[in-house]
C-alpha cells in the first residue's frame, strides 16, 4: 500500500470522504463538521489536517469566534476522482462502507435509483454514457448547498462506472 496515491490514501477512510462532500457546497471548521458528523472535534480536526495535507481541501476563512481563531475549510475544486485506477480497490472498498452506512439512512417511500450492472457495450455507447455520468455528477455537485440549508435534503450518491477486464476466454466451437 505505499505505492498508492497519497490523496487514495487519505480517501481511505470513510469519514473523510464525508468530508469532503460536506465542504464542498461551502466552507466548514473541524467543529461544524464534527458536530455533524456526529464525531469528535480532536477527530474531525485530525481527518481534515489529513485533506489539506493532500490538497483536498484548503483554509477558506480564519475567524475569531468566542475568543480563538476558526479555520473554516472548502473543497479544492478540480480534484475528480474518476480516473483514479491505480487504487480503485481502495477507494470502492470505501465507497461501499460509505453506500451501507447512507442505505440505512435511506428515507423511507423516497423515490431513488438503484443500479447493479455488469454489461457490454460498444466503446462509443461507453463514452457517451461516461460523459453523460459525469456531467450529471457535477451538476449535482454545482446544485449542493451546506447541511441543513432551508429548502434541501440531503442526497447520498455513489457512482463507479468503468470498463472491465475480460477474464474469460470465447468458448470454441
Amino acid at each position: 500500500m505505499t505505492d498508492t496515491d497519497p490523496v487514495l490514501r487519505a480517501l481511505a477512510h470513510p469519514l473523510r470522504l464525508r468530508m469532503l462532500s460536506l465542504v464542498w457546497p461551502g466552507p466548514m471548521s473541524a467543529a461544524e463538521l464534527a458536530r455533524e458528523l456526529g464525531v469528535s472535534h480532536a477527530l474531525a480536526s485530525q481527518h481534515l489536517r489529513r485533506l489539506d495535507a493532500v490538497g483536498l481541501v484548503e483554509l477558506a476563512e480564519e475567524r475569531t469566534r468566542r475568543g480563538g481563531k476558526e479555520r473554516r475549510y472548502r473543497a479544492v475544486r478540480g480534484t475528480p476522482l474518476s480516473d483514479q485506477q491505480q487504487g480503485a480497490p481502495l477507494l470502492a472498498e470505501t465507497m461501499a462502507h460509505t453506500l451501507r452506512e447512507r442505505a440505512g439512512r435511506r428515507l423511507e417511500g423516497a423515490e431513488g435509483v438503484t443500479v447493479d450492472a455488469e454489461l457490454w457495450v460498444d466503446d462509443r455507447t461507453w463514452q457517451d454514457v461516461r460523459r453523460r455520468l459525469a456531467d450529471i455528477a457535477v451538476e449535482l455537485h454545482e446544485a449542493a448547498r451546506p447541511p441543513h440549508t432551508p429548502g434541501t435534503a440531503p442526497l447520498g450518491l455513489s457512482l463507479m462506472a468503468f470498463p472491465l477486464r475480460d477474464t474469460t476466454a470465447p468458448a470454441e466451437d
